[in-house]
């Protein structure tokens, strides 16, 4: 059996050739890929406020730690020096058999002491942070 050429007479092949197609196109998607989460590094926004959020109805054996704005750390109704904090809340994780921290923080604190609390949880092991927020009051219309 012979290879088909063409037509039924030998003429020429009419199809198109689409592998230096899908090799842009997959050199696009490359490309595209790569600089999607560059675009939206710098862009200037306002945070939105919560309105309804899940309630949580925290309860004593969760481990709850709170930061006052005068930098006071609580875990549950407990002060915790600043340099305790992370060892306390994972002894408190073998204690009550969870590894979900859920933070409250002062609306009043600057947001670097929250993130740098968070890098120092993230870095001890600790992945499963909840953020504790007040539902907003809506005017009534």
């Amino acid at each position: 059996m012979g290879m088909n050429m063409g037509g039924r007479k030998g003429g020429p092949v009419s199809d198109i050739n689409v592998t230096p197609l899908v090799d842009v196109m997959l050199v696009l998607l490359v490309i595209f890929m790569v600089t999607a989460p560059m675009m939206f590094s710098g862009i200037d926004m306002k945070l939105p406020k919560t309105q309804k959020v899940n309630n949580l109805g925290l309860k004593p054996e969760l481990v709850i730690l709170s930061i006052t704005s005068s930098e006071q750390y609580y875990l549950g109704k407990s002060l915790v020096m600043a340099k305790d904090v992370v060892p306390s809340i994972l002894k408190q994780f073998k204690t009550n058999g969870t590894d979900i921290v859920y933070l409250r923080a002062d609306y009043t604190l600057k947001y670097e002491k929250v993130a740098k609390l968070i890098a120092n949880l993230k870095k001890a092991g600790v992945s499963n942070i909840a953020l504790v927020t007040e539902v907003e009051k809506t005017p009534n219309p």
